[in-house]
């Protein structure tokens, strides 16, 4: 289903902004030290992707349990959607801060600029997450709506 596509989509969108808001070294790279931030949000961010995959397997149950009812899948989908959107918008804010205190420490690696740029990406794909995923479940609903009336086929003659 299009739903894994999407999220897996969403979640590389956000994990790869500060990377790629970062210039690459010139030569080889020089190991440095994560700091106890880094770390930190490393971790949210994983917690936050487990997140993301535990709704990804509640919308496909939705989606597959409302069989033909579309109305049904959506209305489960929509209140899946809105039990996980505050800790979508926390994650969007803890990743702003982040790239905030970030470019603050260091503006010379992290320019502000850049930090507003990967902010900005990452708000705008966290943003249109929900409306992706009702787009899919729809046509995933619809899909199923089509199979359950079209008419069995007949069992071909031996």
């Amino acid at each position: 289903m299009s739903l894994r596509l999407i999220l897996a989509a969403s979640a590389a969108l956000a994990f790869a902004a500060p990377a790629l808001a970062q210039d690459a070294p010139a030569g080889p790279p020089a190991a440095e030290a994560k700091s106890a931030a880094e770390i930190a949000f490393e971790a949210r961010g994983e917690a936050f992707q487990a997140r993301m995959e535990q709704m990804q397997g509640e919308l496909e149950a939705a989606v597959a349990g409302a069989g033909a009812d579309q109305t049904r899948g959506m209305a489960d989908v929509d209140a899946i959607l809105a039990r996980y959107q505050p800790e979508i918008d926390g994650f969007v804010a803890e990743f702003e801060a982040f790239l905030d205190a970030k470019s603050a420490a260091s503006p010379d690696k992290l320019p502000p600029a850049e930090a507003e740029s990967a902010k900005a990406g990452v708000r705008a794909a966290l943003a249109a997450l929900p409306a992706q995923i009702r787009t899919g479940a729809q046509s995933a609903l619809a899909a199923q709506a089509t199979a359950a009336a079209a008419p069995a086929a007949p069992a071909p003659a031996q």
